[in-house]
């Protein structure tokens, strides 16, 4: 694997598998130029969407994705900050005049925590959004010629396995890792993590015929992530820096979420170190920190590379000039 490269082709031409590390910055809070958390795994020209964070419209369409090639999105969880650009991201990809998405595309995510309440999960969420914008997408279907949104954004709620019983985004069992999605070129398998009060939230890897990569979405150090990650050959995993929120005397519920709810540094090591990984990229960084700081860190547990994700980076896990390849049946 090779860190921090731009493919000879472009993204949408490049044989292989890439990661996009198009917004970085945890939220909603803006404590950086950072656009907000958002991934892009990009298997010989597609690629697949990992988050909805504040700014992944214009990130992704500076990477040179675009909607055409769209395969898949995921939702990790419910957080404003991981799918607070949804409208705006498929309003601004879809249709010919954008080189936009004309086929079917699937929005994978959690269902809701508790629908008795009125709460909606990732369904409702996009049903809500089609609706709400539903004037300017009749008008679009007619006056330019797209072909019904409606009908190609196809949002589907994660179902838990029996193993998730007694999973109440306070105690999260172990588990094993469940199947969620399959096409030619990716299989992507879920996990449950903790992220409380968040529940559910998911981590996921894509397996490929070019290697695997592993998404941690937001969690606390937890045995699942390194489970899911087993001999991946990128872990992408999410990092708080304590001491930053400490010296700024934040509340103490706020500073109980994040020691509870997101991974320290070092915890990251760990995790990466169970699971073997080759590589770890960190992303959604909560708290200001130097780069040498997050990455001394995850040194102190784990002993391969580290590197921490800025807006725009590309990651090769497999050689440019790889042959097309398709996904080994499971």
């Amino acid at each position: 694997m090779t860190d921090r490269v731009v493919p000879d082709a472009p993204l949408d031409q490049a044989r292989g598998l890439h990661v996009v590390t198009l917004g970085t910055a945890a939220g909603p809070a803006i404590r950086s130029e950072c656009p907000g958390i958002a991934t892009a795994v990009v298997v010989d020209g597609q690629f697949y969407l990992v988050d909805f964070g504040l700014g992944v419209t214009r990130a992704a369409h500076a990477a040179g994705l675009r909607g055409e090639n769209l395969k898949a999105c995921f939702v990790t969880h419910l957080h404003s900050d991981h799918v607070a650009e949804i409208p705006a991201y498929f309003l601004w990809n879809w249709g010919k005049p954008v080189e936009g998405f004309t086929r079917p595309v699937r929005i994978l995510g959690p269902g809701s925590a508790d629908p008795a309440a009125g709460s909606v999960g990732i369904e409702g969420l996009v049903d809500h959004v089609l609706r709400a914008y539903s004037y300017d997408i009749d008008v679009r279907i007619v006056d330019e010629g797209r072909p019904p949104l409606f009908d190609l954004l196809q949002a589907k709620e994660i179902e838990l396995p029996a193993s998730a019983a007694g999973a109440d985004g306070v105690r999260t069992p172990r588990m094993d890792p469940f199947p969620v999605y399959e096409d030619e070129l990716v299989r992507v398998s879920a996990i449950l993590v903790e992220h409380p009060p968040i529940f559910p939230a998911f981590a996921f890897r894509f397996d490929t015929a070019y290697g695997s990569v592993v998404i941690s979405g937001d969690t606390t150090e937890s045995l699942n992530t390194s489970r899911l990650a087993d001999g991946a050959d990128l872990l992408v995993h999410e990092a708080v820096n304590l001491d930053f929120y400490r010296a700024r005397n934040f509340g103490p519920k706020f500073l109980n979420h994040q020691e509870i709810a997101h991974t320290t540094p070092a915890g990251v090591g760990r995790v990466a170190t169970r699971a073997g990984v080759t590589r770890v990229v960190l992303s959604h960084l909560a708290g200001v920190a130097t780069d040498e700081e997050w990455t001394a860190g995850v040194a102190t547990e784990y002993v391969g590379p580290v590197t921490v994700a800025h807006p725009g980076d590309v990651y090769t896990v497999a050689p440019v000039d790889a042959p097309a390849a398709t996904v080994s049946p499971a």
